[in-house]
Parts: structure tokens; C-alpha cells; sequence
């Protein structure tokens, strides 16, 4: 297989998993005498939220199934198609890659297996869920895209693989090779102990940060049984809350530092290659695909693949030559392991849920009625023989079988923190040393390719311990305050130095720029004027800059200073001249310059990049067709800050509206509350619900007894 480019770990937007396609029946005929029914309610409150309450888990999830569907048809047929590998032949030639990705790691036959290796306890609610799919889309055929309804039905298969494409492929191959659409980097999330909380109760705050497009978007939900409540969030496609709390407990996800996936460098001998010293023959595989033309002809294509021991192999057009080799991308029951961990009760349970060790990454960051928090960094990691993480980073020598893992660590390995001293845990993508402050992780105690040491804490995870560390009573709105936290860190930490580097510079545009600096209040809110200006100087910054470079024994308060004032000076002189040209006056309002939403339907946004150190992650990025706009395109996605009492209580947000479906009422929706940094309340009883009740729907699921 050839590729025009192989970046540092994976290639990018490795699309994964699925082929056969059965025909199913319609969920809602009556099949024989031993079938039994159940119903399904959808309560569909203001924000497009579906509030579903079954009289069984299987009803429970069949109306989850079709609700996604009601929100999202077109992107979930699209994205299973992409999972059974047959993209190409569906919507062209522009899927072709992703159709060879997903051929080459052989998912279709690996899809099979999966769907035989779901446990029995937690198989009827996958079958409940594709049959929600289905029965939406048999009722309303006319809501869906005709070039999409060709995917239909969908099967319980192509679930597991679309399960499997993202989390495996996407997020662990897509994350180590750097890539932009997969890691901003982003996500936040604090646990915070009754002994630092204002109402002596545990909080939770989840706060995932991805792009806001394809797979990568949340479907906000609320899923009620028998004996099962679980509020939170799902990936689209996915047929399992991700994120999530129920009366008892809550946890979130964050994109943890794991190595899970090598790629080794094959010395190449002939046809073959050399492991040992010893020439070894290619496995050998031919496949062929079918790629749709613009005339709607199909036209097949042949392909041989190969592989090593090492895995799949792939070659550059430079005649290089590389196998690749992923850990948990043959763990068959994530969704089944996200299942046991809402329907949890306490702590022991939970725990019980991540012994299974199905999820192949993520950090995990947890709190409880009970008062419990904990940290965990969680993935299939392998056992390798030697190296540190920067060693198993880069190419791998594939010559030697001694770099060949084949086992990973169990749970007991893995870093893990419960109920530390300082009363809090948190993560924004930084390794789980910092997990709290002061740390409690040693990282000796583990092996060295375990997660990155000495690595300088990025300012957004600085921020994070900062907003929290000092405060002892914590409040639940103060919580919800820190999560909507749009200050810079690098603001805080290098202005004063800019402003007394410029009371030393005799340079008029320079002192101009300063005096728009000194009256700036060092956030990114939509009226901030003083942001752009900033961070079009810091944009220009280098680490070589600082007087005082990161300490690790002050990890939260270092890089600090300048060491060459006169170049600051040079640097804001640069940036005013930018600042004035592009939008006419050094002053110019944060929210002038970024929006949330489309042209026409847009608001002025707050937050920004990571890079600022700002804890409010959104990503902007140019409008091409308003040269003095940028669009948020990504960061702050579903957000969640709960309380743990005697029932819980919680305030959310998702960025772009509940439903990406076109012409959905609630597709791109929120974008007003963004800007004005509000959340609403999650709505948890029946009566609240009511009060601002959209649609019902009743569902009737023929379930076997």
C-alpha cells in the first residue's frame, strides 16, 4: 500500500471497521407469540435534549437509538458507511483512503468477532439500539439524505466498528501522529472533595474539548430504566453515554499522554524482510473496492496488501517502508464497559467496570456521592522490553522481535489517584504527574515509556492547577466560573515584563500598544479590548525568550520573565502594525474579531487557544470569505459541572446545538449562550422536564422475554 506521506507516528484519519450488511426486521412487527412488548418515551425538552425513560433497558436504548437517529440521520449513515469500509462505493473516489485504511487492518472480519464477543449482559442493548436506528429510519424515510438511505439498515456490526474506527484508530493512531483535527490538544475536567467544597459535597466537572464536526460531535442525552439513570453525553454513532453521572456518581474523559500504537521501520530484503537477521516473507491479502464515478458507475479496484509480524504494512513513495501495531484495537466491549460504568452505584463498582480494561485510552476523572475523587489514567498500554516515551515515539527498529509487544498492563499498573491530600484532581491533556498539586504520583514507580517526565506543564494545565489549588471552598458556581475562565495565563505571567520592557523603549506605537495593554483586564471575554493585540505579540513568543525557563519544583509559576526586552518591544511594535492594519485600530474587541456561528447567524465569541493558556479552549479559525473573522471551529464541546448530593445536580452546555441533522431546529442552536457563557440547567425529574417539554414521542419495542 502507498501513501504520499506517513507522519510521525500513524497516518492520520485512519478510517476503520465493518463490511456485511444484514437485512433486519422492523423492530416494532410482532415476530411470534413469545415476543413481549415495551415502551420507549421520548421527552424532548427546549434545548433538543431527548429525556428517555424505558420500561426496560432494551426499550431504554431503542429509544436512544432512534432519538440519535431523529437528531443526526444523515452523519450517522455517513459515518457507518465510512465504518464498514465501503465509503467509496457509496459517495466516490474522495473515500477511497479511508476505504483502504479500513480493508488493511482487515475490520470487517474483526467486526464479526466483536459482535460474538459481546457479553450476554450487555448484548440485547446494543440489538435495541441499531433497532432504534432502523425503526427511525423505516418511519421517517423522508428526514434522510437520499444518497445516504443506500447504507440502510444498519447493523449491530457496524456499530462496533464505528466504535472501534474512533477510539482506536482515530483517537490513539490520529492523537500520536500529532494530528490537528484530532488533538488541539483539549479537554478539561476537575474533581473536587467535600473537604475543599463549599457545601461539603463532591463536584464534577466534565469538559471535553474536539472539533465540531463529524465524529468528533456529542449527542447530549438523559437515559432512565428500570433501576438506571445516566445523564451525559455520547460521540455520535455511539450507543452508550461516554460521559456521564447518575444519582450516585459521575465521571469524565480526557485524551490522556498513552503510547498505544508503534510504527517500525522495516529493513526491506527482496520481497520480503529481515526480523532477527533472518529474511521473512509478507503475509499477503487482496481485496477489491468499489469506487463510485460521477457518472454513478462503479469501478473496482484491486489492491494487495501486506504484513509483518508487526502488523499492517504500509511504504512511502520515498521507498520507505513501515508495519504498524495498535493496542485495543481488538478490545470487542468499550461500549459494554461505558454501560457498566453508568449503571454503577458507588466506587467499588465503578472500579469494577474499569478492571474489565476495555477502553484502549483516556484519563478518567471521577467523583461520587460518597465524597470519593479519583484519577485515573486509564488505555491499553503495552508491556514493552525498554525505552522511555520519546523512545517508542519515533520510528521503531523492526528488524528485532524484541520490540514486538504482545501483552498489556492490567489495572493495577496504571497511575492512579484516590482521594488525595489537597482535596482536588483535575487534567487538560497533561500528564497524570500533575494530576494534582502537590503531586502524589512518583514517576519512578512506574515504567519510563509509561506517560512523557520533565516535560515542561503547557500553560492551559497551569491554568488549571492555578484556578483551583489555592481556593479551599470551592463553590458550585465558583466551579462553573473557573470552567468558563477566559483569562490568559501567558497574560498573567509575562505583561508586566512587555509593560516595564516598553517604559524603557522610546518607540511611539510601542507605547501606544502599552497603554491599550494597561487597560486591558487580561481575559478573552467578547468585549475584551487588549486580546488581540496580546496574543498577536505572543504568537511571536519562543521559549527561548523567558529569563526563567520551567521548574519543575514550581510547575504552576514557571517559564516567567523576559530575556531580551528590546526584542519584546520589537515584538509589540510588530503586532500593533498588524493589529492596526488588518482591523483598524489596536482596540479592537475580542468578539469583533472571533465568532461563534455561521455568517449571518453569528455572535461574539470569548476564549481562545490553548497556547494563551486560557481554560476556556476554542479554537478559531480564518472565515476565507471575511478576511478580518475567524469562525470557532472546535474546543469547548459538552460541558457538565455537577454536584453530588442527596440527588445531583448540574448545570450543561453543548457548544453547537444537540442535532447536526439539516434544518433541525435545534442544528447550531446555542451559539448565543456561548456567548454569553451561560449553561442551563440539566433537567432531572419528570416534573422539570414537563415545565419545558418540546415534543413526546411513545415507542412500542418488541422485545423477547
Amino acid at each position: 500500500m502507498i501513501i504520499d506521506s506517513l507522519p510521525r507516528k500513524f497516518l492520520t484519519a485512519c478510517l476503520l471497521l465493518l463490511s456485511f450488511i444484514t437485512s433486519a426486521q422492523p423492530t416494532t412487527r410482532t415476530r411470534s407469540t413469545t415476543i413481549r412488548s415495551a415502551t420507549a418515551e421520548i421527552l424532548w425538552d427546549s434545548a433538543g435534549v431527548p429525556h428517555i425513560y424505558g420500561q426496560s433497558l432494551e426499550a431504554m436504548y431503542y429509544g436512544f437509538g432512534y432519538a440519535q437517529m431523529e437528531s443526526h440521520a444523515n452523519l450517522l449513515l455517513q459515518l457507518y458507511g465510512q465504518a464498514r469500509g465501503r465509503a467509496a462505493e457509496y459517495w466516490g473516489a474522495r473515500y477511497l483512503d479511508s476505504d483502504k485504511i479500513v480493508t488493511l487492518f482487515g475490520v470487517p472480519e474483526q467486526a464479526k468477532k466483536h459482535y460474538a464477543q459481546q457479553p450476554a449482559d450487555y448484548k440485547p442493548y446494543l440489538d435495541s439500539f441499531v433497532s432504534g436506528l432502523n425503526a427511525y429510519a423505516q418511519a421517517h424515510p423522508e428526514a434522510i439524505g437520499p444518497e445516504f438511505r443506500q447504507v440502510l439498515p444498519i447493523t449491530p456490526q457496524d456499530v462496533l466498528a464505528h466504535i472501534s474506527r474512533v477510539i482506536s484508530l482515530e483517537f490513539i493512531g490520529g492523537n500520536e501522529a500529532g494530528s490537528a483535527r484530532v488533538m488541539l490538544p483539549g479537554s478539561n475536567a476537575y474533581a473536587i472533595a467535600p473537604t475543599k467544597s463549599a457545601s461539603k459535597k463532591a463536584l464534577l466537572m466534565a469538559n471535553p474539548h474536539l472539533p465540531w464536526e463529524g465524529f468528533f460531535l456529542f449527542f447530549e442525552a438523559h437515559l432512565n430504566g428500570p433501576d438506571f439513570m445516566a445523564y451525559g453525553a455520547s460521540l455520535v454513532g455511539q450507543p452508550v453515554l461516554n460521559i456521564a453521572f447518575n444519582q450516585s456518581l459521575g465521571w469524565t474523559h480526557t485524551v490522556n499522554t498513552i503510547d498505544a500504537s508503534d510504527r517500525y521501520a522495516l529493513k526491506t530484503q527482496d520481497d520480503g524482510y529481515v526480523l532477527d537477521g533472518v529474511k521473512q516473507a509478507f503475509d499477503t491479502k487482496t481485496v477489491t473496492l468499489q469506487v463510485r464515478q460521477p457518472d454513478g458507475q462503479l469501478k473496482p479496484q484491486s489492491l494487495t496488501y501486506r504484513y509483518s509480524r508487526h502488523g499492517p504494512v504500509m511504504s512511502t513513495k520515498d521507498g520507505k517502508t513501515y508495519a504498524f501495531r495498535f493496542a485495543g484495537l481488538n478490545n470487542p466491549s468499550i461500549a459494554a464497559q461505558h454501560h457498566a460504568m453508568a449503571k454503577a452505584k458507588n466506587l467499588a463498582e465503578f472500579e469494577t467496570a474499569l478492571q474489565r480494561m476495555q477502553l484502549p485510552m483516556f484519563n478518567v476523572v471521577y467523583a461520587d456521592k460518597a465524597g470519593n475523587i479519583m484519577y485515573l489514567f486509564d488505555g491499553s498500554v503495552p508491556v514493552r522490553p525498554e525505552g522511555d516515551w520519546r523512545f517508542w515515539q519515533g520510528a521503531i527498529d523492526g528488524s528485532s522481535s524484541n520490540y514486538i509487544w504482545t501483552k498489556t498492563h492490567p489495572y493495577k499498573d496504571l497511575p492512579r489517584v484516590l482521594n488525595p491530600p489537597s482535596g482536588f484532581v483535575q487534567n487538560a491533556n497533561d500528564a497524570p504527574w500533575s494530576c494534582t498539586y502537590p503531586a502524589v504520583l512518583d514517576p519512578k514507580t512506574f515504567p519510563a515509556y509509561m506517560s512523557p517526565v520533565g516535560m515542561p506543564l503547557r500553560l492551559r494545565p497551569q491554568r488549571s492547577l492555578n484556578l483551583v489549588k489555592d481556593d479551599a471552598s470551592i463553590s458550585f458556581d465558583e466551579l462553573v466560573g473557573y470552567k468558563l475562565n477566559t483569562g490568559l495565563e501567558a497574560a498573567d505571567r509575562f505583561l508586566d515584563d512587555l509593560l516595564a520592557a516598553v517604559e524603557q523603549q522610546p518607540d511611539s506605537l510601542a507605547q501606544q500598544a502599552a497603554t491599550v495593554l494597561k487597560a486591558w483586564d487580561k481575559t478573552t471575554n467578547r468585549d475584551s479590548k487588549g486580546a488581540v493585540l496580546f496574543t498577536a505579540w505572543f504568537d511571536q513568543f519562543n521559549p527561548g525568550m523567558v529569563a526563567v525557563g520551567w521548574d519543575p519544583q514550581r510547575p504552576s509559576s514557571t517559564p516567567d520573565g523576559l530575556n531580551d526586552p528590546k526584542k519584546a518591544v520589537e515584538m509589540l511594535r510588530n503586532a500593533a502594525q498588524q493589529t492596526r492594519q488588518r482591523y483598524g485600530s489596536l482596540d479592537v474587541a475580542w468578539g469583533d474579531v472571533n465568532r461563534f456561528g455561521p455568517a449571518g447567524q453569528d455572535f461574539p465569541a470569548n476564549g481562545g487557544s490553548e497556547q494563551y493558556g486560557i481554560y476556556r479552549n476554542i479554537h478559531f479559525a480564518p472565515d476565507p470569505k471575511q478576511p478580518t473573522k475567524n469562525r470557532a471551529v472546535a474546543g469547548d464541546t459538552y460541558v457538565a459541572i455537577t454536584e453530588f448530593s442527596d440527588k445531583p445536580r448540574a448545570r450543561v452546555s453543548l457548544s453547537y446545538g444537540n442535532a447536526s441533522q439539516p434544518g433541525h431546529k435545534h442544528n447550531g442552536d446555542n451559539w448565543k449562550r456561548m456567548s454569553d457563557k451561560t449553561l442551563r440547567e440539566a433537567l432531572l425529574d419528570r416534573t422539570s422536564i414537563m415545565q419545558q417539554l418540546e415534543k413526546k414521542e411513545t415507542l412500542r419495542y418488541a422485545a423477547k422475554p
